[in-house]
């Protein structure tokens, strides 16, 4: 539970962090000139809409918010990505082209994921329980009624009275 609700708090900085070492990694790293325009124009700009897009997207939540934990897709997610973005900031030319690709699938699946996740928790009627430790939970969905394809339709008609002259 402490790693979860540890990421939940990592979200925001690394929004500001990950581009900010990407700037740093060029410098260090002597990346060179044409790495700097692509960590200026195009590098840092998009890590840092993305992380803040994928992280409205967790904290829309329901239960992330409730616990103030993020869930295990989450964490493994940003994991993931986070890692492939500090291996850019290296700029190793041996493998800085298939960490890029990798890091860009990697954040496409997580944009899915999130939206997947989202949705579940979203859709009309979703319940969410609490456990013991007050963890919440979503149940899973009861099967629908044997006579859902005959529903009763009861309509009441009302009648005027008429005015008194």
């Amino acid at each position: 539970m402490w790693l979860r609700r540890a990421f939940f708090r990592w979200l925001i900085p690394a929004a500001f962090l990950l581009p900010l070492w990407l700037l740093v990694g060029w410098g260090v790293f002597n990346a060179g000139g044409w790495a700097f325009v692509w960590v200026l124009f195009i590098a840092i700009p998009s890590v840092f809409v993305s992380q803040l897009l994928l992280t409205l997207l967790v904290r829309a939540r329901g239960t992330v918010r409730a616990s103030r934990a993020v869930s295990w897709w989450d964490v493994l997610g940003f994991t993931l990505w986070h890692a492939l973005i500090v291996s850019l900031g290296l700029y190793r030319p041996e493998w800085w082209a298939v960490a890029m690709v990798a890091a860009i699938f990697v954040a496409v699946g997580l944009f899915w994921v999130e939206l997947w996740q989202l949705w579940r928790e979203a859709k009309p009627g979703a319940v969410i329980l609490h456990s013991s430790d007050g963890m919440p939970y979503l149940p899973p969905t009861p099967p629908p009624p044997a006579d859902a394809a005959n529903p009763e339709v009861i309509v009441i008609s009302e009648r005027k009275r008429p005015t008194a002259s």
